[in-house]
């Protein structure tokens, strides 16, 4: 891999994003607007059944969704 090759991979790197779940169905404590109006509930079954994007684990104890997912998931909800 040449140094062009290397350094296009790790800007692919540093462009990846995260979403936690809180991001995306909102929460009020915290004052987070949601991205998609569902319940907790609704949105595990979502994933369950298809139709919203699978879960990365960060961590033992940590799930984050891929930013250009959740993008393209609000994409095709309108």
């Amino acid at each position: 891999m040449d140094v062009l090759q290397r350094a296009l991979a790790m800007d692919d790197l540093e462009n990846l994003r995260y979403l936690r779940i809180y991001e995306i169905i909102g929460c009020r404590k915290r004052g987070i607007k949601p991205l998609i109006p569902v319940g907790r509930t609704t949105w595990w079954k979502g994933i369950k059944s298809g139709k919203y994007p699978k879960p990365v684990m960060l961590s033992d104890r940590t799930k984050a969704w891929r930013y250009d997912k959740i993008e393209l998931l609000l994409k095709s909800l309108n």
